[in-house]
């Protein structure tokens, strides 16, 4: 009895390294990818020459949204490779991708020095950030539904949100920190680059905790039993027999992503663009909104564990979609209101966030596990994540701004319809598929 209780204790310590390795590693990653969202401003100039700074911020920002467009393609990738090497490769390997993006961009050529190369070069550099986040979501949220506890699921599996925003944060305060030290000419000659190259030398870490990790014994038990690999062809066939989970993992994101990008990224720099806030007070007001989400986060997965997953998203659909537009009346040039209208979509985007990771896991087979979740998640990324600022951003500078609120709300609507018909899955078996 003593030896099977210390081997439960040694259990739960291992779990739990295991599970903050997976969430260092995921703050870090959204530490790389943020940080272009917050300096685009700055380093635009130095990638594009058009004359016009709206120009070439809006060429930025489409690079931002190209880089999603790997999504898909990470997602089916590291999906295959954690349904088939494992959960722990799939997630190392990530991080080095990521890694080595940031590092291209901190060293990358500016337009002066080679021409129109320079930006290709940031292209190739959000490609392969791109392809490093289609597959981190899927494996990290596969991974951790596996090892975690059943009747604490909702709970690990909301964790990787605590990595987004904490990663979120890290590159505010960043932003905050730099944005201080550093003149606006100095930002833009090289302050920028600063916060791509402290991403790639942490990347270095991160791959070191994961190296460590150990595998997910839901995935081994499936591989035990099932050792053979399956073709390509093989597995396109069974995603196509899942195209109902497929589908309501599209239909629970879509909401959730743009107003991710809307609210706890694009926000403060929004309100300095449009209404003048100053920026360093905009990015404060931000960093303290996205402490809000990372705050909320542990609380709502916990509630899924005990309301069901099912109430907790419909928290988020069906509020924000009654609360999109009176949120936007509370922008202006006052940092504390930004904060308000922030606090209060991170406290409604955490009921979406945290309880995905485990729904997802619920909803799909262990053998299929991280390929549909990878390719569902990062797909609904790709296709309206990523393109949420520049929609924003060419709304905005229409006049039009009232259609982006309007379109995040059509996106709940049909997030609410997916949450309301789907069956509930608190209590399902991961090792027995669906």
């Amino acid at each position: 009895m003593v030896t099977n209780t210390s081997d439960q204790r040694s259990g739960q310590r291992t779990g739990r390294r295991d599970l903050i390795a997976v969430n260092i590693g995921n703050a870090l990653e959204w530490f790389d990818w943020n940080i272009y969202a917050i300096f685009a401003a700055y380093f635009a100039t130095q990638f594009f020459a058009s004359g016009d700074p709206v120009s070439d911020l809006l060429s930025t920002l489409a690079v931002f949204a190209v880089g999603f467009l790997m999504r898909p393609i990470g997602g089916w990738l590291f999906g295959r490779i954690a349904d088939e090497r494992g959960r722990k490769f799939s997630l190392t390997l990530a991080i080095v991708l990521a890694a080595v993006g940031s590092l291209i961009i901190a060293v990358a050529p500016t337009y002066d020095a080679v021409g129109a190369f320079a930006g290709v070069v940031l292209l190739v550099a959000r490609l392969l950030q791109g392809l490093a986040h289609g597959g981190e979501t899927g494996s990290a949220f596969t991974y951790l539904a596996e090892i975690a506890p059943a009747d604490k699921r909702g709970l690990w599996a909301s964790t990787p949100w605590l990595g987004v925003g904490l990663g979120t944060m890290g590159a505010t305060a960043t932003g905050v920190l730099l944005t201080a030290l550093f003149t606006e000419e100095q930002m833009h000659a090289f302050g920028w680059r600063i916060p791509f190259a402290l991403g790639a030398l942490i990347g270095l870490y991160a791959i070191y905790i994961r190296r460590r990790m150990n595998e997910s014994e839901v995935h081994t038990d499936r591989i035990t039993l099932q050792p053979r690999r399956r073709a390509p062809r093989e597995v396109l066939a069974e995603l196509g027999q899942n195209w109902k989970a497929l589908l309501r993992i599209v239909g629970l994101t879509i909401s959730g992503v743009v107003a991710f990008y809307t609210w706890l990224i694009f926000a403060p720099g929004y309100a300095a663009r449009e209404f003048g806030m100053d920026p360093n007070a905009s990015l404060i007001a931000g960093f303290a909104g996205q402490a809000v989400f990372v705050a909320a986060v542990p609380l709502m997965g916990a509630l899924s564990d005990r309301w069901g997953r099912r109430p907790v998203l419909l928290i988020f659909s069906i509020g924000f979609a009654l609360l999109a537009f009176p949120l936007e009346t509370l922008l202006g040039d006052s940092p504390l209101k930004l904060w308000i209208a922030m606090a209060a979509a991170s406290m409604l985007l955490a009921a979406n966030c945290a309880p995905l990771g485990a729904v997802f896991s619920e909803l799909v087979p262990t053998r299929l596990r991280a390929t549909i979740i990878g390719v569902g998640y990062a797909t609904s990324g790709a296709l309206l994540g990523g393109t949420a600022p520049y929609l924003n951003t060419w709304l905005s500078s229409i006049g039009q701004h009232w259609m982006f609120v309007a379109y995040m709300i059509v996106l709940c609507v049909i997030s609410s319809i997916v949450a309301l018909t789907m069956p509930e899955t608190r209590a399902r078996d991961l090792r027995v598929d669906p």
